[in-house]
């Protein structure tokens, strides 16, 4: 007698289980056939991008470019598969200074930076009177930038532009870069089939974005043109006059290795990721300190002695961790930061250009 219930109430509940998973199972193929469809739509939308071309040239003769000119421009634009893997790409952080500057800095790029200032001398001192910055700065980031001018990239820049822009992930800069670059051709700075840089558009020996030679770019020599492919002092005065705009003083070096006391306190240094140049420079305003105050709390140069007794603020960055390398950073390491919002790039320019200075070049 008891049987029959419990029979019932059996079949009862394996027909709710049975009735939950087909809702289930019809939820999700309407969610997967949703998603697909949404997905199709989207492809749908985009255009291909030789429609996308089309498009760029009518947003670029509204902002008053002349049709002539973007016909010469894009006459020969493609599609860069590569460009666009390698602006997805994001290199693993598994370097610490002491593996990465001997390869970015090593014995035969000091070896080469040397001979550089040498062969280029008159014309580096004849930039820096003009714009008060450093020739061994200018040589560092010639050498760091593109091998002293061996290693500019060979992508049509304004294809490398196009492609990223159409890849969409960062199409409002690339965009912005793309009209920058369409002024310089423009202007007659260089011709188009020239006009070579990397994969994301950055050009000439100095690697300037499109947007950066607008800013910075002067004319070295006097010949009408703004020459950073070819022409020495266009390069160098550029360079000297990107730094001189961000900031810099040449009576200051670029920062210097410290050693750290125990016990330090962390927080008074700059968090090693703070997001954004603002933020990092909110950071920097927050924590820079005079040397003498770095030197009460116990800061001392990597070989132990006392920082030097001069009247400068500094701020302290590491690099690494806690554990790495900790430097205190002049004023004219928010210039190279401006430059490359990198450690590590900095790190390099100024290591390297402590190698051309030291031992004092003849």
């Amino acid at each position: 007698m008891t049987l029959l219930p419990q029979f019932i109430k059996s079949s009862c509940l394996s027909l709710i289980v049975r009735s939950v998973i087909v809702s289930s199972i019809i939820t999700s193929s309407v969610m997967l056939n949703t998603a697909l469809a949404a997905e199709k739509t989207e492809n749908d939308i985009k255009p291909s991008f030789s429609e996308y071309i089309v498009q760029l040239k009518e947003e670029a003769i509204a902002k008053g470019f002349e049709e002539e000119l973007l016909e010469t421009s894009f006459a020969k634009v493609k599609f860069h598969q590569r460009a666009v893997k390698a602006d997805r790409s994001q290199p693993e952080n598994v370097e610490t200074l002491d593996t990465y500057l001997p390869k970015r800095v090593p014995k035969w790029k000091v070896k080469r930076a040397r001979e550089m200032y040498k062969k280029h001398k008159d014309l580096l001192i004849q930039v820096s009177e003009k714009y008060s910055v450093q020739p061994r700065f200018i040589v560092a980031l010639w050498g760091l930038e593109t091998n002293f001018g061996k290693i500019m990239g060979n992508y049509n820049v304004i294809s490398a532009l196009s492609t990223l822009a159409y890849e969409g992930r960062r199409e409002t800069f690339f965009k912005k870069q793309l009209w920058a670059a369409l002024t310089i051709l423009e202007e007659g700075h260089i011709k188009i089939e020239n006009m070579k840089g990397s994969w994301a558009g950055a050009m000439g020996q100095n690697q300037f974005m499109p947007t950066s030679f607008v800013a910075y770019a002067v004319d070295g020599d006097g010949d009408g043109k703004k020459d950073i492919w070819t022409n020495q002092a266009d390069v160098f005065s550029s360079m000297a006059n990107y730094l001189k705009q961000e900031g810099w003083n040449d009576e200051l070096t670029w920062g210097r290795y410290v050693k750290i006391p125990e016990n330090f306190d962390y927080s008074l240094a700059i968090p090693k990721n703070t997001g954004s140049r603002s933020k990092w420079l909110k950071a920097w305003a927050k924590t820079e300190k005079s040397l003498l105050q770095w030197q009460e709390l116990g800061i001392r140069r990597s070989d132990g002695t006392n920082l030097p007794n001069v009247d400068v603020t500094a701020a302290l960055v590491f690099p690494d961790d806690h554990n790495g390398r900790a430097y205190l950073a002049y004023d004219n390491y928010k210039s190279l930061m401006h430059w490359n919002l990198s450690y590590y790039f900095v790190s390099s320019v100024g290591h390297l250009s402590d190698r051309i200075k030291f031992p004092p070049i003849k």
